[in-house]
């Protein structure tokens, strides 16, 4: 298993814009083979930092989740909307193992 969290920091004019973009991208993204979660978080002290909780059962998964149509969509559509670059950083999952309880 794969955690993927991902910081995205977003102009305060484009919030909305990319909260709504974000959640379709997540509605999809929950339907993908080897997708256990998809969060979408805002930061309470910062509402322009935003989390993106990425959990795969497999690297390979994850990578096709980077090929599908509405993540690149996403990625082309809030692109311009960030104050810098997101940060995307890949974890080992040590626990849970049960793939059950991720759902």
């Amino acid at each position: 298993m794969i955690v993927t969290v991902v910081t995205v920091y977003v102009k305060e004019e484009f919030r909305d814009e990319f909260i709504n973009a974000t959640v379709e991208n997540h509605n999809h993204s929950i339907k993908e083979e080897g997708n256990l979660r998809f969060d979408v978080l805002q930061s309470m002290d910062n509402p322009g930092r935003f989390t993106l909780y990425e959990a795969y059962s497999s690297s390979e998964a994850s990578k096709k989740h980077k090929e599908t149509a509405h993540y690149l969509k996403w990625r082309d559509t809030v692109a311009p909307w960030m104050d810098k670059p997101r940060e995307g950083i890949a974890h080992r999952v040590i626990a849970p193992l049960d793939k059950e309880t991720w759902k």
